[in-house]
């Protein structure tokens, strides 16, 4: 790879993406569709029982919204961990750092989890070195034990992958930035151009503050909602990120479509769908999983069997050169059906 049109590419992506987001806005706002629709722009908190309190950034006095049935799609954001020295130093998120004005030379991830392996392997394939900070001993430790084992063991490949490590603290480094890092073997410091923290994302009930209207969330902030997509408080619904802790866009369009029918049809709701959920990693090898992973049948009780095939061993493998990838499948062992299924490759 002698070079990239890193600009370009950008570009391409987001004059795609900015005219669309752009475009609902404005068929939010103007479209006859929404005649009867008023789009507030700004900041919206919660201070009563179904009274949401609306601010402005350009000084307005806020406006008070009450109305009998609400509905939460707020979303969520990346986690900013509390790490001494952050606010002082260039970071990026993932709501960012793909608008970069030049690729660097080196870049430093913190997280090991689908975010962080999905952008290191953007940014290596663009020739950047990249540095891949977990606190684990282990990548992708969501999935399947034996996916993040060889996932883990092929990224150590292709990155410089840190097991075991704490980021104590962030400082510049002339041009760039140092994280310094607690290990095994002691102190180390990893210097780049540029820092990207994937920690995870966190859902925005904090900043509409859902509490103040009796909506209950749990432990992680995502807001609790019954098969019918409702939330502790009658007449008050949650979708997506917000409430659903797969935060998938497939899983969001589902919930809309239950949300909108049990609006319309309340002698009638309906029931969302949860139990087979499946998702992707799209990092290299790229990963794929629906149904239980090997651990979670274990922690559960669940009785199981289980088959894997590695790629090198069919004629499709063999084509592609295929050597680390692998399908594994779970199944009942009494009626054999499938319970989980797992690819990487």
């Amino acid at each position: 790879l002698d070079k990239v049109r890193w600009t370009d590419v950008r570009d391409r992506i987001f004059g795609r993406i900015d005219p669309i987001a752009e475009g609902g806005r404005e068929y939010r706002k103007s479209h006859e569709d929404n005649a009867g629709v008023t789009v507030y722009e700004g900041q919206g908190r919660f201070t009563g029982h179904k009274e949401l309190t609306v601010s402005f950034a350009d000084g307005r006095p806020d406006e008070v919204v009450t109305a009998d049935k609400f509905v939460l799609a707020a979303g969520g954001r990346p986690v900013v961990p509390d790490l001494p020295g952050l606010e002082d130093v260039r970071y990026h998120t993932s709501d960012t750092v793909m608008r970069l004005d030049a690729l660097p030379a080196r870049m430093v991830l913190i997280g090991s989890g689908f975010i962080a392996a999905e952008f290191a392997h953007v940014f290596r394939s663009f020739g950047v070195e990249v540095t891949l900070v977990a606190r684990s001993g282990a990548l992708l430790r969501g999935e399947d034990f034996d996916i993040s084992e060889r996932f883990t063991e092929l990224a150590a490949q292709r990155f410089d992958v840190r097991l075991n490590r704490k980021a104590v603290r962030v400082r510049s480094s002339g041009t760039g930035v140092a994280v310094e890092l607690e290990g095994p073997s002691g102190a180390e410091t990893v210097e780049a151009d540029e820092l990207l923290i994937a920690v995870g994302r966190r859902p925005n009930t904090d900043l509409l503050d859902v509490a103040a209207t009796g909506v209950t969330t749990t432990e992680a902030g995502h807001v609790v909602v019954d098969d019918h997509q409702q939330t502790a408080v009658e007449g008050i619904y949650a979708l997506g990120d917000i409430s659903s802790p797969y935060e998938l866009k497939h899983v969001a369009n589902h919930e809309a479509r239950v949300v909108q029918h049990n609006l319309l049809n309340p002698e009638s709701p309906m029931t969302a769908d949860h139990r087979f959920v499946p998702h992707a990693v799209f990092t290299s090898p790229q990963i794929a999983s629906v149904g239980l992973t090997e651990q979670e049948a274990q922690a559960r009780g669940v009785p199981y069997v289980t088959s894997k095939q590695d790629y090198a061993g069919i004629a499709y493998g063999w084509a592609m050169e295929d050597t680390s990838g692998f399908a594994k499948l779970l199944a009942d062992p009494s009626t054999g059906q499938l319970i989980g299924a797992h690819i990487i490759a």
